[in-house]
This record gives C-alpha cells, sequence and structure tokens, in this order.
C-alpha cells in the first residue's frame, strides 16, 4: 500500500485510469506524493479527484486552455464579449487577442492592453486561471510570486497536479467528494454543470478501478 493512502493504490490502476499519457510513472509517484497532503486519500476522494481532472485536462494530457476559437465558437462560448460577427471576426483563431479580452477585468486580470488574461490562462489539471488565483497558488507554494513570473511551471506534472490539490483544499472539494456529489462539485470547478455526464463516467470508472 502506498503510504498515505488507506487502500492499495497502485501504478498499474494509473495506467488503466490514464490511457492518454505516456508518463505514468511521473503522475503516479506526484500522486503518491501529493494527495494525501491534502487528505486525498481515500477511493471516494481519489476517484472524485482524477474524475474531475480528466475531463478538466483531456485524460491528464492537456495542461493549459486551448483558446484557438472560431468566430461562430466565439459567439457560441463567449457570447457576451463577441456580441456580433463583426467583432467575433476580429478575434477568430488569435488565441492570445481572445485571452486578453475574454479574461479582462476580472479575477484579479487588468484590462485587455495588460495581456494578463493570455498570461494568466487556464493551466494545470484543473485550470488554474486569474491572477488572483497564481497568486494565491503561488504563495502556498513558494512564498513568493513564482507563479506570477514563471506560470508555464503549471503545465509540468508536478505542478499541474499540486496546483490542482491546491484548488480543490481552497474550495473544500474532499467534503462533496465524501458526499459523493459529483453535480456541486463539478458547478465549484466550471461554475456550471458542463461535462457532467463524462465526469460521472470518469468517476464511476475510478471507482471500479480502484475498489479492484
Amino acid at each position: 500500500m502506498a503510504d498515505g493512502f488507506d487502500f492499495d493504490f497502485t501504478l498499474d490502476q494509473v495506467q488503466h485510469l490514464l490511457p492518454r499519457v505516456k508518463n505514468h510513472q511521473e503522475w503516479y509517484d506526484s500522486m503518491v506524493e501529493t494527495l494525501p497532503q491534502y487528505g486525498i486519500n481515500d477511493i471516494a476522494r481519489v476517484s472524485a479527484f482524477i474524475a474531475q481532472c480528466a475531463h478538466e485536462s483531456g485524460g491528464f494530457a492537456i495542461m493549459q486552455e486551448n483558446l484557438n476559437y472560431s468566430a461562430d465558437g466565439l459567439q457560441k462560448i463567449f457570447g457576451k464579449y463577441f456580441p456580433n460577427p463583426q467583432i467575433a471576426t476580429q478575434y477568430a483563431r488569435q488565441p492570445e487577442k481572445i485571452a486578453n479580452k475574454v479574461y479582462a477585468n476580472r479575477m484579479g486580470n487588468g484590462d485587455e492592453a495588460s495581456g494578463d488574461g493570455w498570461k494568466f490562462r487556464g493551466r494545470g489539471l484543473i485550470q488554474l486561471t486569474g491572477k488572483h488565483n497564481y497568486t494565491k497558488c503561488s504563495e502556498a507554494f513558494f512564498d513568493d510570486n513564482t507563479l506570477l513570473e514563471q506560470p508555464d511551471i503549471l503545465v509540468q506534472p508536478y505542478y499541474a497536479l499540486n496546483s490542482a490539490c491546491w484548488f480543490w483544499n481552497a474550495n473544500n472539494l474532499n467534503v462533496l467528494a465524501d458526499a459523493q456529489d459529483i453535480k456541486m462539485m463539478t458547478k465549484k470547478i466550471n461554475g456550471g454543470f458542463i461535462g457532467l455526464e463524462d465526469r460521472l463516467k470518469h468517476y464511476n470508472h475510478a471507482i471500479e478501478i480502484l475498489q479492484g
């Protein structure tokens, strides 16, 4: 049994749960070191954590937000910021420009011209987004502004995992994991219920694998 877990958590389980990744050992080692520090140490909590992260990151394979939207996509997803085809067309297929517009003046970011939207776009397993979250997470990890100066650290597996654990802890998601309330957990992470069916599928699969 891996230290800190109350069940037998193995590399073989991680290989089954994350078929899209190649560096299973690296992810497993990071999980063994990190998850128990945040109380993510039983089958219900580990299953919920892996399920949510798997949905958010394409099976632990995508560590940063993809903002390469077409004009039509911008209007559908960010209609508040792109209310007509003319504005959407000016930003289409320009991820940096899109991020700077949709994330401006919120989450601790400056205005569109500041570049904060792109600099602090979603990264990590549960895509940490916005200068405020980067600041708080950096203080927790490093006691300084390392993540503000080097935000791309969060695409590395160890820090991608740790930032997700930090977010999980900051939002008391272990309580919802204990209650098996995947719906409310999704709302805390996503702000809505996008991908709920896929999250539930990942969760049920994780429960099955971890229970053996």
